[in-house]
């Protein structure tokens, strides 16, 4: 088999891996795209997790949340919660989040999502934007390709989209797995932790982690993100980029969010990928700094 880091570049591989601990006194299978764990009672916080990875990653963050607000955990379809439910799908996750918010009569939530977890967060935020009390990116971006290459477009991603989503289908668990090793090398700092999240993989289905990555390459966010009327915070990392390239790869996520009408980007300087187990005090002093700054209406603390 090819060495897959040459078929797929590294930037496309946001490979996170784990198992929800489901850290939670309730538990709920609202649609056929997520499961939620929740727990707390304030005003609601919902934590979406990134591409293969369950609410697991966030159980630090719940922590340091729960005192002061209801936090709402996602595990999406075909990454440890629900089945795969295959194509559209991140369209669907935001459908399903915004629903989620009606449904439970969610007042003003913040909604945080790392790496697609971001993706959708923006995504959900720009189709409701009157629902949203705030929103927050831990290193996810309205149109990640554009991060490489600022020149990128949505179509001229399909082909290699595709590929990756046909190569993905194609593999053993066994390769599966060890493409997250290489991956999650480059995004965890702590071996200990990349090797927990290896065995967290077997969670994930190889074929949705496909069309999940293939969706994000060909789905361009930034036009739609002008609609978004919260606050907006993007975190940015930067413990992989070499210090020379920091400053485009700042500009980069910089103009990711440009059309946003109110939006800052911060960065964790010593962190990875995975901001919340590299630097989870610089994480959570952000958040809540963040959610104090906009502080909205309390939600039922039930």
């Amino acid at each position: 088999m090819p060495h897959l880091t040459r078929l797929i570049p590294l930037w496309t591989v946001v490979v996170a891996v784990a198992v929800s601990t489901a850290i939670s006194g309730r538990f709920d299978r609202p649609s056929d795209v997520f499961d939620v764990a929740v727990s707390g009672a304030g005003r609601p916080v919902i934590l979406i997790p990134g591409l293969s990875t369950t609410g697991v990653v966030w159980d630090a963050t719940v922590v340091a949340l729960r005192d002061r607000h209801e936090v709402h955990v996602l595990t999406l379809a075909g990454f440890g919660g629900p089945e795969p439910v295959g194509e559209p799908f991140l369209p669907r996750v935001a459908r399903g989040v915004i629903d989620y918010v009606k449904a439970r009569d969610l007042r003003q939530p913040v909604i945080v999502g790392h790496s697609l977890g971001g993706f959708a967060a923006f995504a959900a935020a720009a189709e409701a934007p009157d629902l949203f009390g705030g929103v927050v990116a831990v290193d996810g971006v309205p149109f990640l390709p554009a991060l490489a290459d600022p020149a990128a477009t949505a179509d001229g991603q399909v082909a290699q989209a595709a590929s990756i989503k046909a190569l993905y289908a194609s593999l053993t668990r066994e390769q599966f797995l060890a493409q997250n090793r290489l991956a999650l090398g480059s995004m965890i700092t702590d071996p200990v932790n990349v090797e927990h999240a290896v065995g967290w993989a077997a969670r994930a289905d190889p074929g949705a982690v496909g069309v999940a990555v293939a969706e994000m390459l060909t789905t361009d966010l930034r036009p739609r993100v002008s609609a978004i009327r919260a606050p907006v915070l993007l975190i940015g990392a930067l413990g992989a980029v070499p210090e020379a390239m920091r400053p485009a790869v700042r500009a980069g996520y910089e103009a990711q969010v440009a059309r946003i009408p109110d939006a800052t980007v911060v960065f964790a300087e010593r962190a990875r990928h995975f901001i919340m187990l590299d630097d989870p005090v610089f994480l959570h002093e952000t958040l809540s700094a963040f959610l104090a700054r906009t502080a909205g209406p309390v939600d039922r603390g039930r």
